[in-house]
């Protein structure tokens, strides 16, 4: 297994137990090496791996996933979840499942969805309680269309920098501001430079880990049982230890003098509505985003 994360991350944590947990139910039979920290490469440089049969088991983010499998797009639309409920029973559900199914084709079978919270605003000069906050601003969003789109419809400029490249981008005002989950914040020191954060969270974009075709069609059944409830027993975990990181990084960055604000999320939902658009013509994209919004417990 590999991946990009350090190895105090919530994600690397729970690959720690997925281990444990195989080793245990497999009496010792399948055993797990992860390479953290880039060590095999990025993210896409890990899924290109997993296609070829060279390394078995990678976490990447959903939104690296849209350049592979284009119905991962459906989870940079912002405010696609009513809450954490909804979003846990979506990736519990039969339409959890059948995005995991979706890559097959690629290569890439998906075993879990992970959580990455999510995304907000944090900015160098000024907070953001308003769309209006955003206007001919210049923000740092990932190299995807959905996150330019949405930086766009709220008035901002989307300015694509890597995401090592940022800390300096953002102290040299090359940009006036950038998006993410709390943990990365913090870990990131991003607001040593930005000391306004503001909890809008547009997108919540899951971590998805996969096993490369070539591995899973190796297991036999048995194998694959074991695998399966190591993976939901490192899930379940992964999303407490996620859920207390979150909470320690946003003490963390108010000590640290950071101002947090809870915005009214509905002006910003408003203002990304034409996002969906974008999928007027895209059958699968409404039947998925539909299924999704109309899902309830």
């Amino acid at each position: 297994m590999a991946h990009a994360l350090d190895t105090q991350h919530p994600v690397h944590k729970a690959m720690v137990i997925l281990g444990e947990k195989l080793k245990e139910h497999s009496n010792g039979q399948l055993l797990v090496t992860i390479y953290p920290s880039s060590q095999l490469g990025g993210e896409r440089e890990c899924l290109e791996l997993l296609q070829i049969g060279s390394l078995d088991i990678t976490k990447v983010s959903a939104a690296v996933l849209e350049n592979f499998i284009p119905e991962y797009k459906v989870f940079s639309v912002p405010y696609m979840f009513r809450d954490k409920a909804h979003f846990f029973n979506v990736f519990d559900s039969s339409i959890g499942e059948e995005l995991l199914l979706k890559g097959e084709k690629f290569r890439l079978r998906g075993l879990t969805f992970y959580d990455a919270g999510s995304r907000s605003f944090y900015m160098k000069e000024n907070p953001v309680k308003t769309p209006l906050d955003l206007k001919g601003k210049k923000i740092r969003v990932q190299k995807s269309n959905m996150a330019i789109a949405m930086v766009n419809d709220l008035g901002g400029s989307p300015t694509p920098i890597s995401w090592g490249e940022l800390y300096t981008a953002l102290q040299q005002g090359v940009v006036d501001g950038a998006e993410n989950n709390p943990p990365s914040f913090y870990s990131s020191k991003h607001y040593e430079v930005c000391k306004y954060f503001s909890l809008d969270e547009h997108t919540s974009i899951p971590d998805v880990l996969l096993i490369g075709k070539d591995t899973w069609s190796r297991l036999n059944e048995e194998e694959r049982g074991w695998l399966k409830k190591a993976v939901a027993e490192s899930t379940k975990v992964q999303r407490q230890l996620w859920a207390e990181s979150e909470k320690a990084s946003l003490e963390a960055v108010k000590n640290a003098g950071v101002e947090v604000y809870y915005p009214d999320k509905k002006a910003f939902e408003a203002q990304t509505q034409g996002i969906l658009e974008l999928f007027k013509e895209d059958e699968e994209m409404n039947r998925l985003i539909n299924a999704i919004k109309n899902l309830h417990e």
